[in-house]
């Protein structure tokens, strides 16, 4: 529903009596919720507003903050909570648990939620009717990431052996309605770019969600080995949902005990793990000191092989689950809350304080950043990392991510209908591409052969009838007389402009031609819903850029949403930036991407 972008067509705050009118609204949809919920969700003393949309949709939300309530078909008789809502009571609907963080990744793509991708309870699937608002969670992390409505019954699921659409999925974190806020956020560092996995500084109290949360820890280790998860939008090709107790039953060999005792010894990475899976109880044997020692290594791993200087300042988020995670040992579950640091920050301020790394935290949004590696510390440079095939390809990546961004731009010309004459009595191929300075050299011939230079002045040249009509046939007025001579410097530039222009654009080993002139990249910033500004980019596809790529890019660069749209009636998509950043984007198109000023054009229409 909000996977395009739409501009609101008005926007007003709620009278006292359309106020309260929504708020019994709410309380009729929402009826767990409580007084002190609605409080907190629209507050007595602060302004409601509505934003109308051209599809009927009406948004609900605090002037100035993020969006709280929407309304599908504007007549207040299916109204759901936004995530910003659902973060702030995170009850307030029941939730589907997805069977681990990467099953996110397929939700948050536009996805609707399948059965095959739910993690069901031991006590069986809950009791549910068609049409009911649910939302979505992950495993470990209390803040949902989608809220949709039932496409069926829970006895009509069971009868159809629990496969097919489970939610239609109506909202969901990093779409379009979440970037309207004003300053989006997110409720933890599970939260990803595209994907959501468990809170790392959430840990429980009591054994019995100890349990639960290393079993959805376990399934989130697995899931991005498992190739029937991937096939979960679809629905195909997925076995039936297992009872949870059943992974316990797993027989572990002895060569996976000896490979994992090694791991754990030597503090490297395993290169080949058995495809059989480890029993879970191995890893309640752990003693908090093998953890932190295993995060130690890990760290280390991670740092010899994916965390380069020049991704750095990087999310703590961002390094535990993209660089400290995927070095474990296969099949070993790596919970920061089984060691003695309980939370992230504290492992990675404690690291910190060794020397090691340089962090920094965010006391607002309570997320620690890696600054600096210490490459000459000592722990650093007596580490031998294990060489892995599965790192090597990601060097590999990165070499080619770095020879992708070496741009060459060529001019070249085709012959035309005109000067095909002159290249056939030189020789010359008809279907080829020339450059200027080829294009030139094969006009210079023909006059060289049928000496045409003038013998009083040798800077001119003499026209034969060929040469005439290559040059002037079409392009002199009807009664006008046709030139008998021309001069050297004018010949080879009017001789090119009788020709088709095209352009090569290469970057990396990527390379294509296309006719006419090369069109510049646009950036045009404007001003949307009062002073909110939107940067507009649009022709990086020309250069051979990625738009999606390069809206994930800049989100991070800038640290703010980005979102992609179709450009209407035209071939090519746009990418749209939150706030006035068009001077830092064309400088980022320059050095990062090496395209010329001349092919940049800037638009600016905030300014008066």
């Amino acid at each position: 529903m909000f996977k395009k972008v739409l501009e609101a067509k008005s926007q007003q705050r709620l009278s006292g009596a359309d106020r309260k009118k929504l708020k019994r609204t709410v309380k009729e949809r929402f009826r767990h919720i409580s007084d002190a919920d609605i409080d907190s969700l629209l507050p007595p003393k602060v302004d409601v507003t509505v934003s109308k949309y051209p599809n009927r949709v009406l948004v609900y939300g605090l002037e100035g903050d993020c969006p709280l309530i929407f309304d599908i078909d504007g007549r207040g008789m299916e109204i759901f909570p936004t995530v910003y809502a659902l973060w702030k009571v995170q009850d307030l609907l029941p939730a589907f648990v997805l069977k681990g963080g990467e099953v996110s990744r397929f939700v948050l793509g536009g996805a609707d939620l399948m059965f095959p991708g739910i993690q069901i309870p031991a006590e069986g699937l809950p009791s549910f009717s068609a049409g009911e608002p649910w939302v979505v969670k992950v495993p470990g992390n209390p803040a949902p990431i989608a809220v949709g409505t039932t496409t069926m019954s829970s006895t009509e699921a069971l009868k159809a052996g629990l496969r097919g659409k489970a939610l239609k999925i109506n909202h969901y974190y990093r779409d379009t309605l979440w970037e309207s806020a004003e300053n989006c956020y997110v409720p933890n560092a599970g939260f990803l770019e595209d994907v959501v996995f468990e809170d790392p500084a959430l840990f429980s109290t009591s054994q019995a969600s100890d349990s639960h949360e290393d079993d959805a820890s376990v399934g989130q280790g697995n899931a991005s080995n498992n190739e029937e998860i991937e096939d979960a939008p679809n629905g195909k090709n997925i076995p039936s949902i297992a009872h949870p107790s059943c992974t316990k039953e797993t027989v572990v060999t002895t060569d996976i005990t000896e490979q994992m005792a090694t791991a754990m010894g030597d503090m490297q990475v395993v290169e080949n793990a058995s495809e059989a899976e480890l029993n879970v109880d191995n890893q309640h044997s752990l003693s908090v000191e093998d953890v932190d020692a295993l995060l130690e290594g890990c760290l280390l791993q991670a740092l010899h092989t994916t965390v380069l200087d020049k991704d750095l300042p990087m999310p703590g988020s961002t390094l535990w689950s993209g660089h400290v995670l995927p070095c474990r040992p296969s099949g070993v579950t790596l919970d920061i809350k089984k060691s003695s640091y309980k939370k992230l920050s504290k492992w990675l301020q404690s690291k910190s304080s060794s020397g090691l790394i340089s962090v920094k935290e965010d006391k607002h949004k309570k997320e620690v950043t890696l600054f600096s590696v210490n490459r000459n510390h000592q722990d650093y440079t007596s580490f031998k990392p294990e060489k892995r095939k599965v790192k090597q390809s990601m060097n590999d990546v990165v070499s080619e991510r770095q020879s992708n961004k070496i741009l060459d731009v060529a001019e070249v010309y085709k012959p035309s209908v005109q000067v095909n004459p002159v290249f056939a009595s030189v020789g010359a191929d008809t279907g080829k591409l020339y450059t200027a300075p080829e294009a030139s050299q094969v006009v210079f011939e023909y006059v060289e052969k049928e000496n045409l230079v003038k013998p009083s002045n040798k800077s001119i040249v003499v026209l034969d009838a060929m040469l005439c009509d290559a040059l002037f046939k079409g392009a002199i007025k009807k009664g006008s007389m046709y030139p008998t001579e021309i001069h050297k410097k004018e010949l080879g530039l009017t001789f090119i402009n009788r020709m088709q222009s095209h352009h090569i654009v290469t970057r990396g080993s990527d390379s294509v031609v296309r006719k006419g002139a090369l069109k510049p990249i646009q950036i045009m910033t404007e001003r949307r819903q009062g002073n909110k500004k939107v940067t507009k980019l649009s022709g990086v596809e020309s250069f051979l850029i990625d738009a999606e790529a390069l809206a994930s890019e800049l989100q991070k660069k800038f640290a703010c949403s980005t979102t992609i749209a179709e450009l209407p009636g035209k071939k090519g998509l746009e990418v749209l930036v939150q706030g006035g950043v068009i001077d830092d984007l064309a400088r980022h198109l320059v050095e990062q991407y090496g395209i010329q000023k001349r092919y940049i054009e800037v638009l600016d229409k905030t300014k008066k």
